[in-house]
Parts: structure tokens; C-alpha cells; sequence
């Protein structure tokens, strides 16, 4: 076996073999010719392989910790379980969730807990449905992702990708506006060109299902009800940069989604429509770190899940140091609509900017779900779209934890990217949380801050303290009247671990903290500037 498929195959030998318990990493060494310390130093990395005798774990990320996740997470300690805690499983629409072994329950109350008798295996929940929790517009055959339309690739979108020519199915791209779905927003134009443009080969397109952002599960949905898309989207990307071999790194939790694309993948090959492009599925096992794209990469290639100082950009030195494409699971599913339909057709869908938006909204709201719809759309509107509000709203995260949090006053603003910048959060991964008055804005800080301390690689100093640092303070000096020292310490920082550290994760992690502080300072004994 060459060294790469070596290294290829680590994390996942790993995994068939328990994970990281007693004498796994030597196995999985010998049976890879590899370093037992390699082995086991890349394991460590993972929760789901470096703490194998955790059976269960309960989801207190924010929107299960408003729905009881902590609550769930004592009965099973006081039972005895194996249980620890995790930040997100990408069912927040169905909260409060948990992890039995690779299986998510969702719905999960106290009696299944009880009535397990302290037996992990018997604990249940329900089982995430394969129904949609809802679309909006005039007629979902307009929507680029419709969610609700039937599995049926007939290949037409790649078939006319490959009459116009790669030159001109990228600049269809290019005319539709298409920013990245992932968070950043970066154009998805300028991506494929750089990719195109590099003379070095192989090509490589890797798409991006690490789907772990507390509030989102929108990747989730297309991979379930529209895997025709995202291969169809993947199929493009490949003939458009002349690469043959695609990647699909999925979270490890998620089962369903793996199958669908899997059954797409054989049934799709089989008919003859995916010649000359090669798929692999690959898992991931618990490291939401490596969402960020050359952290994912490094976890393709059996290493440990740590953010590469960039430049070089992965559209130069991606995959085992070639020229690659990472996309977003949403962005290259509106591809196929784009193409059939044209970039000015898709460009003209949004509200403020272009195209659709798959929005996951969750907390207090009477039918949370993921909604398609224009993008710039509001939070009032598409709280509308899910039944509207559950309570006065009070509070409300717009993107994900990285976005911080907003008060009620904002929920007329357009929930893009330019406009979220301009108030200092930012539309993310459109994770959208509810909070209504009989929330505690403290205590929901807080869960974001564990999920950053928790998912904190280490690599770079500023995150690995500045996490732990601002958790800590909050505990310690956030109370009662913060003393003007304990504030500008927080500040100073926030500051550091936004300019220091190597990726979004460490400068986005004290956004919870301090917006709270901004919009909420009564929460924290002061008063608002």
C-alpha cells in the first residue's frame, strides 16, 4: 500500500477498530506499516476515536441546552451511563439530541432516559425523520435547492455544462453572484478559476458536509432530500477543473446523509451518469475544527485536524499538495439550478444579494426547520416562514455561535452578509437561533463559550488561552457590577485572539461574549453605553 492510501485509510482503520482503546493503535499501526505514535496521535485528536468508552453523548449546544440537554445529561450520569457531553449534532431543529454510539436520537426526553434502567443501549429517542420541516415561495420548482422536489438526476445540467464549455459554465457562475454557503461568503467564480489556471495536476474537488455549527443543519437536509444536487453540482465542479477524483468528507454522525449519497453515488453510476469522476466518501469522528477547509484536508490525509497557515491556498497546495476546490455542500448544489437556468436568473432570486439561502432556524419559534428563501431575508421573515415566534423575542444569534448575538430591535435587518458585517456579527452558516424574554442571555454565552473552549484545535496560543480565558472570566468576573478592569481585560482579549490566531475559529470565539455584553449589559450587572 502506497504512503498516501497509508495515511488515507489511518482514520478510518482507526475507527473499525474501536478507536483509541487499549492496544487499537498498535493494530491499526501493523496493519498500516505505520508508527504506532502516529496512529495514535492523529486518534487523540477525535472525540468520537480518542474517548471511545463514551457510548453517549448529549448535545448542550444552545439550542438543546434551551430544550433540556443538560437536564438529559445528569439523569444519564446519575444512571451511571457512559455518557459525556457534546457541543452539536446538526439536529438542533429537533432538540434536545444525543449520540448513541454513531446514531443520532433526536426528541430525546427524560423518561427514555429513565425507563433505559441505566442501560445506554436501551436509551431511545426518535428517529430523524425523512420528511422536510418546510419550503416557501410562489412555486418550489423556481427554488435552486428545492427541498421538497423529487430525487431525479437526469444529468441535463452537467450534459449542458459540458456543451458550453468550462470557460463559460465558470462564468454562468461568475454572473449569478454565487458567495460561499459555508460562512465566508468568499465568490465561488474566483475559486473554480484559481483552481482551473494552476498547470499542476491532479486536480481534486473535495465537498465540505463537516456540518457542526451550533444552529445549523441545513447541509443536513439537501444531502437527505437532494443528493442529485450535490453530485450533480460535484460533477460540474470535476469537468469544469479537470479533476477525476471528488472527496466527500461527512461529520461522523451522520449516518443518514451517508447512505443517501451513497445509494445516489451507485445508482448514478450505474446509469452511466457520472463517467470519468471517481467518488469518495469519507467520515469524519468528531472535530468540528475541521469545518474549516485545510483542517478538513489535513483529516483527509490521516493527520491530526489542524488549520494550515495559508498562503498557500488550497486552490494552489490543497490535497496532498495539489490544486483543489472545497466547497460548501449548499453552494455547489445551487450549481446545477445555475447552470439549467442561467447566472442573471439566479442572481435575480435574492433579496439584498444573490440567489436563495437555506436558512436552519431554531430556539423559540413554533416550527423550526430549514427554510429556502430569498437572500437578505429577514429575521421576522423567516421566523414567519417557521410559524412565527414562540414568546416576545428578546434575543437572536443570526449565523451560527461564530455570529454573536443581536437584540430584538435588529429583527428587521437583512440577514446576509453585508449587512450583518456592518453591525459586527456576520450571516455564517445561517444557523439562526430564537430567543424569547424568558431566556437567560448569560447562560446561553456561556454554552457558546464551553462549544469554542471544547473545540479549540490548540494549535495557536491566543485560541487555546483566549477560549478557556473567556469562559473562565465570565464565571469568575462577569457578575453582580463588573469592575471597568474584568471589561477591559475581556476586550483586550477578544482583540488578541481576533488578530492572533490562524483561523475563524479562534476570531470568532469571543463574538458571543462580547456582542452579549454590548446588546444585554443588564445581564451582566451593567448598563448599557
Amino acid at each position: 500500500m502506497a504512503a498516501k492510501d497509508k495515511m488515507e485509510r489511518l482514520l478510518e482503520a482507526l475507527h473499525e477498530a474501536g478507536g483509541l482503546a487499549e492496544g487499537t493503535a498498535a493494530k491499526v499501526a501493523a496493519e498500516l506499516g505505520v508508527p504506532e505514535a502516529q496512529v495514535y496521535g492523529a486518534g487523540s485528536f477525535y472525540h468520537l476515536l480518542g474517548s471511545p468508552d463514551s457510548r453517549l453523548r448529549v448535545c448542550t449546544g444552545l439550542s438543546c441546552a434551551m430544550r433540556g440537554g443538560r437536564k438529559l445529561l445528569a439523569l444519564a450520569e446519575e444512571a451511571g451511563m457512559p455518557v459525556s457531553e457534546c457541543s452539536c449534532l446538526a439536529a438542533c431543529d429537533r432538540a434536545p439530541a444525543m449520540l448513541r454510539e454513531r446514531s443520532v436520537l433526536v426528541d430525546v426526553e427524560p423518561a427514555d432516559i429513565e425507563k433505559a434502567d441505566g442501560d445506554w443501549r436501551a436509551v431511545q429517542g426518535s428517529e430523524l425523520p425523512e420528511d422536510w420541516r418546510g419550503r416557501v415561495g410562489p412555486d418550489d420548482s423556481e427554488l435552486p435547492m428545492n427541498l421538497g422536489g423529487a430525487q431525479n438526476f437526469t444529468g441535463s445540467a452537467l450534459a449542458k455544462a459540458c456543451e458550453m464549455g468550462a470557460e463559460a459554465a465558470i462564468a454562468a457562475i461568475e454572473e449569478s453572484g454565487l458567495q460561499g454557503r459555508g460562512g465566508a461568503g468568499f465568490p465561488a467564480a474566483i475559486k473554480w478559476r484559481a483552481v482551473r489556471a494552476q498547470a499542476s495536476n491532479p486536480h481534486y474537488v473535495v465537498l465540505n458536509a463537516d456540518e457542526g455549527e451550533p444552529g445549523t443543519f441545513k447541509d443536513r437536509e439537501l444531502m437527505l432530500r437532494r443528493p442529485d444536487l450535490v453530485l450533480e453540482g460535484l460533477a460540474i465542479a470535476a469537468y469544469c477543473l479537470g479533476a477525476s477524483d471528488v472527496y466527500l468528507y461527512l461529520r461522523g454522525e451522520f449516518r443518514g446523509p451517508w447512505s443517501k449519497l451513497e445509494k445516489a453515488i451507485e445508482k448514478y453510476s450505474e446509469e452511466g451518469a457520472l463517467d470519468g469522476v471517481t467518488f469518495h466518501l469519507h467520515s469524519g469522528h468528531g472535530a468540528y475544527i475541521c469545518g474549516e477547509e485545510t483542517a478538513l484536508l489535513e483529516a483527509l490525509e490521516g493527520k491530526r485536524g489542524m488549520p494550515r497557515l495559508k498562503p498557500p491556498f488550497p486552490t494552489e497546495s490543497g490535497l496532498w499538495g495539489n490544486p483543489t476546490l472545497i466547497q460548501n455542500v449548499e453552494t455547489i448544489a445551487c450549481v446545477p439550478s445555475i447552470i439549467r437556468r442561467g447566472g442573471a436568473w439566479f442572481k435575480a432570486l435574492g433579496a439584498t444579494e444573490p440567489g436563495t439561502k437555506l436558512y436552519s432556524i431554531s430556539g423559540d419559534v413554533s416550527e423550526p426547520g430549514t427554510y429556502e428563501l430569498p437572500l437578505g431575508a429577514s429575521l421576522d421573515e423567516v421566523a414567519a416562514a417557521a410559524g412565527g415566534y414562540e414568546g416576545e423575542l428578546l434575543a437572536f444569534s443570526p449565523g451560527g455561535a461564530s455570529s454573536g448575538f443581536l437584540p430584538a430591535s435588529e429583527s428587521g435587518r437583512s440577514l446576509d452578509f453585508a449587512s450583518l458585517s456592518k453591525v459586527g456579527s456576520m450571516l455564517g452558516s445561517a444557523g439562526v437561533v430564537v430567543m424569547n424574554t424568558k431566556s437567560d442571555i448569560r447562560e446561553s454565552v456561556r454554552e457558546q463559550l464551553v462549544f469554542f473552549e471544547n473545540e479549540s484545535c490548540g494549535q495557536c496560543a491566543p485560541c487555546r488561552i483566549g477560549t478557556r480565558y473567556l469562559r473562565e472570566a465570565l464565571d469568575r468576573d462577569l457578575q453582580g457590577s463588573p469592575s471597568g478592569k474584568s471589561l477591559a481585560e475581556v476586550a483586550e482579549v477578544a482583540w488578541e485572539m481576533n488578530e492572533g490566531s490562524i483561523c475563524g475559529l479562534g476570531q470568532a470565539a469571543a463574538l458571543p461574549l462580547t456582542s452579549a455584553l454590548q446588546h444585554f449589559p443588564n445581564a451582566f450587572g451593567g448598563e448599557k453605553s
